[in-house]
């Protein structure tokens, strides 16, 4: 099952650097990882950097991607937006927290269902 799970969260950031690109972004790392958390995505759309979680499922029971990107899970993503910026030597920079939604209907053989949710969240 956890292989399962693992393998749906790589398929789910395929499938969304694909759709981030095609939406004019461009990609600066996959999979950022700090002590305190991972950062799926990190990419520019225009002058805004943008720190990316990616939410992907197979079906709606437990609610929207989105729902699953808790307070707890944002605060962890924020610790970890600090440590790149500061790592980057980045200062005075546009800092944007997305989701991606990705929907993958196993059932049926459809094509996968991509939202991104800009401003998802703030670092306050």
């Amino acid at each position: 099952m956890a292989t399962d799970k693992i393998n749906l969260g790589l398929q789910g950031e395929t499938l969304a650097v694909f759709f981030l690109k095609k939406n004019g972004f461009n990609i600066l790392e996959t999979n950022f990882r700090t002590k305190f958390c991972e950062i799926d995505i990190i990419a520019k759309e225009d002058n805004t950097l943008c720190f990316i979680e990616v939410k992907t499922r197979t079906s709606l029971k437990k609610g929207l991607p989105k729902e699953s990107v808790n307070p707890a899970k944002q605060k962890k993503i924020i610790l970890g937006a600090q440590f790149y910026l500061k790592s980057c030597r980045l200062d005075n920079i546009r800092v944007r927290f997305d989701v991606v939604e990705i929907y993958v209907n196993t059932e049926k053989d459809s094509a996968p269902h991509i939202h991104i949710i800009k401003n998802a969240f703030w670092a306050v």
